[in-house]
């Protein structure tokens, strides 16, 4: 509870939310969250929520040129009066000393941030497993760049991501368009890319494992790769579905082409939105299905559309898992298969583990998969951190 309730007060912070919005989210009074938190971390919400806004606008400050009115918005303060003044007060300088002593490079078109990590990441398996399941248009991902088109609150664009080998951080590059949704870009990001992980908090359960240890040891800094965006990551997992990793992604590229919005043509070869659920909704089943699945497949589709649209995969960060898995098993289409993997990767609960996966099965029981009942109980030595398990399990099988 209190790991979803610091998370939550973060992303808040950046949204320009009010402490009160979170405790009406949260189910505590405002009282009640302040003395939870002080107990179990030392801080207060109020402190939480400004030294994420603070931590957020030095680096924008640092990083980018953006004019002080966007950067105190972007960091989610609701004026620059007032961003002024509290960045005086817990930093002891204006903001325009930051803005004086930045790095001297200038990115013309383009602004750059820095998005910090834990070592060891394995970046390199984690460009794989991307450049793998790659929707063709949408995304490109190359041996050390990925780039994507971005779509989000209004806003259209497109950025890139690679590694600073001199430093635990990857760099972004985000196009002057997405200005306005900078905090969201960099949520996404850092769940996307799982940069919040910490190697030396779950290395201990694997350590020693006899299947994980190897593993573990040949990948130091093994992440889950996570999502852009969760209906867009639930689709390619239904059209995922009893096909290789190689169909989906075709398959995926052919909806992008026939359902996905054009964008403008640019430098890196990007050529289409994302599909949208209005899009997906508003599409006819026989359409669908002559992409290259069974009718049902495609009706599951069309059903997980219209539950987006009406709010169906907003989860709550206080919504357990089981209670997510269930949530989406009574959608047509969606079995627990799906619905394990769309937590694992979208919703981001780490000890997710799609027991049904083939590769799962086959990794568990040395090249002869295992029943899923086999699956389930063997992964119960790596709670809490099953979802993490999963990725070294599928690492093994190259």
């Amino acid at each position: 509870m209190t790991t979803q309730l610091v998370r939550l007060l973060r992303e808040s912070a950046l949204e320009g939310g009010r402490l009160e919005d979170v405790a009406q989210l949260s189910g505590w009074s405002v009282r009640q969250l302040r003395r939870k938190l002080v107990a179990e971390c030392g801080l207060a919400p109020g402190a939480i929520m400004q030294t994420e806004r603070l931590l957020f606008a030095k680096r924008l400050l640092h990083d980018t040129s953006l004019p002080m009115t966007e950067v105190a918005m972007s960091a989610g303060f609701r004026s620059v009066r007032r961003f002024n003044a509290v960045f005086a007060e817990k930093c002891g300088l204006n903001p325009s000393a930051i803005r004086r002593s930045r790095r001297a490079e200038i990115f013309p078109n383009t602004i750059r941030l820095q998005l910090d990590y834990r070592e060891p990441y394995a970046w390199s398996e984690m460009l794989d497993w991307l450049r793998a399941r790659a929707t063709r248009g949408v995304e490109i991902v190359s041996d050390t760049v990925w780039t994507r088109t971005v779509r989000l609150a209004g806003y259209d664009g497109w950025l890139r991501v690679f590694q600073d080998k001199r430093k635990s951080a990857l760099w972004v590059e985000v196009s002057p368009t997405l200005a306005p949704v900078l905090r969201q870009v960099v949520r996404r990001l850092r769940e996307l890319f799982d940069l919040d992980a910490n190697p030396a908090e779950m290395a201990p359960l694997f350590a020693n494992d006899p299947r994980l240890g190897p593993v573990s040891r040949r990948h130091p800094g093994l992440r889950v790769p996570g999502a852009w965006d969760v209906f867009e990551s639930a689709v390619r997992t239904v059209i995922g579905q009893q096909v290789t990793v190689a169909a989906a992604s075709t398959i995926a590229g052919r909806l992008a082409r026939l359902l996905g919005e054009p964008c403008p043509p640019d430098e890196h070869g990007l050529t289409y939105f994302a599909v949208t659920p209005a899009a997906l909704a508003a599409a006819g089943a026989d359409e669908i299905a002559s992409l290259g699945m069974p009718g049902r497949r495609a009706l599951a589709l069309i059903h997980l559309a219209r539950h987006a649209l009406a709010g169906g995969l907003d989860f709550s960060p206080f919504t357990t898992l089981a209670d997510a898995s269930a949530s989406l098993t009574e959608l047509p289409g969606i079995g627990p298969w799906t619905a394990d993997y769309i937590a694992l990767r979208a919703l981001r609960y780490p000890d997710a583990f799609p027991a049904g996966d083939l590769a799962l099965r086959k990794a568990l029981g040395g090249g002869t998969p295992i029943s899923a009942k086999a699956a389930e109980a063997a992964s119960q030595v790596w709670r809490p951190w099953r979802a993490y398990a999963a990725a070294l399990l599928w690492q093994s099988l190259g």
